[in-house]
């Protein structure tokens, strides 16, 4: 069976790593910002890590729909919930989990430039290639395209995945063949029965 596309399951060492690898390269290049914002729900992690080792104390949030489970989306970045504050004159880092088309960096940046804030740059874990954004700080460039799966997202990808097979796999031994077999996912049977518990509910 062919792979239908290819994934990869990144792990909760490796984002500490790669958030400590950015919050250098943030600090490097003389930036201090006087507030983080995350970009929900993937940037949530990894900009409170970055706060950690920054020591920086405002972080708030915006929420942009763009990617669902399983690598669905929709057409345009939606900004769900806007940002509620005051960055007016303030030194901004934007996060995010990964830059992968930028739309949804590039209507973040368009809705933050709107409250005046005195600089915006922006921070991923991950930066692709097929982005057209231009990203000001990234820890790990990816090439060849995969789709990366967070610690934070396993069960609703997995779920999102498993829902589109037909026929829909009967046991975990067929799910984890066809996982592997399809988006090279290795994945263990006891996490992918936790995974099946939660579905069935």
């Amino acid at each position: 069976m062919a792979v239908i596309m290819r994934c990869e399951l990144i792990s909760w060492s490796e984002i500490q790593r790669l958030c400590l690898h950015l919050a250098k390269e943030v600090k490097a290049s003389g930036f201090q910002p006087d507030v983080v914002i995350a970009i929900g729900r993937g940037g949530y992690v990894p900009a409170r890590l970055i706060c950690d080792y920054m020591d920086v104390m405002a972080l708030t949030s915006i929420k942009i729909e763009h990617y669902f489970s399983g690598s669905s989306k929709t057409e345009q970045a939606i900004i769900r919930y806007p940002l509620c504050g005051d960055i007016k004159d303030q030194k901004v880092l934007l996060v995010d989990d990964v830059n992968d088309s930028g739309d949804t960096l590039e209507a973040a940046i368009e809705h933050l430039q709107t409250f005046n804030p005195e600089a915006i740059r922006t921070a991923v874990m991950h930066n692709k290639l097929t982005t057209h954004f231009s990203i000001d700080y990234y820890a790990r460039k990816i090439v060849k395209w995969r789709w990366l799966i967070y610690p934070w997202a396993v069960f609703e990808d997995i779920t999102g995945f498993l829902q589109r097979m037909t026929p829909f796999p009967e046991t975990l031994e067929q799910a984890q063949q066809r996982l592997l077999e399809q988006y090279d996912i290795k994945i263990p049977q006891k996490r992918l029965s936790d995974i099946y518990t939660l579905m069935s509910n």
